[in-house]
């Protein structure tokens, strides 16, 4: 049989398989919406599944995933007082005796959070948080300005007064959009802007205790400055939070340990401090997300094989519906694989029909819990190919059966069962 027979063949038996589906409307439908759900939840599920991994992969870059970060931790009343009769918390010369006795730190960075009670500028007024940071701070967490530059080790040096702005507050203070050049007061003490940050998205605001995305709305100042001019609490710690990166070759696992072996010794063994291993939480995110991915999979599974199980039913409803066609075809001389290769067409069209269907309502299902939950989606072209793969497949599985049982009826009993 030459190529262009066999193509008309199965363009007419799809077409006959659209004309099964729209004479039974109803029975079609409650077959469908097994695969419509099924193939929706794969859908949403990769889509939730590709957000939540490009937004951790985003997070773990913003923290540097050679990096480390130790962070203070927070106590006060009588707690306090116990634990400065052993450490002074966490301080700058933790930062450079890590840097003096520790080989593989080849960069550091440390900041601390001043408390503001007013932060105004000529054109406006602002809620955000003042910084107070070194000026590698901004390379350590990638941090790119849109105007101006940030300032450098001789404004540390000099304690200037110069300030960068994060693109929220930059809006808030300078509404006319002219922020470079002008200057700031904080609480009582003026500062110049030298830099506007780039406005960079982030879904999440927090992991592990590190504060992320929140330079949108923040002013940077430099460290040395912010600890010799503003006023700070005597029994708090000098810094909130310092980072560290790792020379190439490291394990950060195996770094962690010695650069908290180090900080233990320096503050007598209490507990007043917290490390952040970024590379190990992109591991436990990339593990928590495989379990989720199992897990709705499953779940999508169990859905897809309903749908399956409909099929392979409305087709066996319709072989005894046509008991008297197949044998009335055969008679004409319609062979079994004629026979069998109809229905197992019927049955591809009804599970990509529904399989088509569900990617819609997979892509609208993604959208809706992106807009409900917050959560991150990402369209993934290889999620819609799997899923109209798994729907072919599940047309084929599901179909054979009934497609064999329709080939070996006999054509005299067919006939006398009309």
């Amino acid at each position: 049989m030459s190529l262009v027979n066999e193509s008309k063949i199965y363009i007419e038996g799809i077409k006959q398989a659209f004309d099964e589906m729209r004479h039974h409307k109803l029975r079609t439908a409650l077959t469908l919406l097994g695969m419509i759900f099924g193939v929706g939840a794969v859908i949403a599920m990769l889509s939730v599944g590709e957000g939540a991994e490009r937004e951790a992969l985003k997070m773990i870059e913003s923290m540097g995933v050679r990096n480390l970060v130790v962070n203070a931790r927070t106590s006060d009343g009588e707690a306090l007082k116990s634990i400065r009769e052993h450490s002074i918390g966490l301080s700058l010369r933790d930062v450079e005796s890590a840097k003096d006795t520790l080989p593989f730190v080849e960069n550091w960075s440390a900041e601390k959070q001043v408390k503001t009670f007013s932060l105004f500028s000529l054109e406006g007024r602002s809620d955000a948080q003042v910084k107070g940071v070194t000026p590698s701070y901004f390379d350590l967490s990638a941090l790119k300005m849109s105007e101006g530059a940030a300032f450098d080790s001789k404004d540390e040096a000099h304690y200037r007064q110069v300030a960068v702005l994060g693109p929220e507050a930059a809006r808030s203070l300078f509404p006319q959009g002219k922020a470079i050049g002008s200057v700031i007061k904080i609480n009582h003490q003026w500062f110049t802007v030298v830099g506007v940050l780039t406005d960079a998205q982030n879904g999440k605001s927090k992991i592990q205790g590190v504060k992320l995305g929140g330079e949108r709305n923040e002013v940077f100042i430099p460290l040395a400055t912010a600890l010799k001019k503003m006023n700070f609490k005597s029994l708090e710690d000098e810094l909130d939070a310092f980072k560290v990166s790792l020379a190439e070759g490291v394990e950060p696992s195996l770094a962690a340990k010695s650069l908290r072996h180090l900080i233990s010794r320096r503050h007598g063994g209490e507990k007043d401090y917290d490390i952040v291993v970024p590379a190990d939480l992109l591991a436990q995110h990339q593990k928590t997300q495989q379990i989720f991915n199992i897990v709705m999979a499953c779940v999508a599974g169990i859905s897809l094989l309903v749908g399956g199980i409909g099929i392979m039913n409305i087709m066996l409803a319709t072989i005894m519906e046509r008991t008297g066609e197949i044998g009335l075809l055969r008679a004409l001389g319609a062979r079994r694989k004629d026979i069998a290769r109809q229905f197992l067409i019927e049955s591809i069209v009804i599970s990509a029909t529904g399989g088509v269907i569900g990617i819609g309502v997979g892509l609208l299902l993604a959208f809706v819990i992106s807009s409900a939950a917050g959560w991150p989606v990402a369209w993934s072209p290889f999620a819609i190919v799997l899923a109209l793969g798994v729907c072919m497949t599940i047309g084929v599985g599901f179909g054979l059966y009934p497609a064999k049982k329709a080939a070996k009826l006999d054509p005299i009993v067919a006939l006398q069962r009309d």
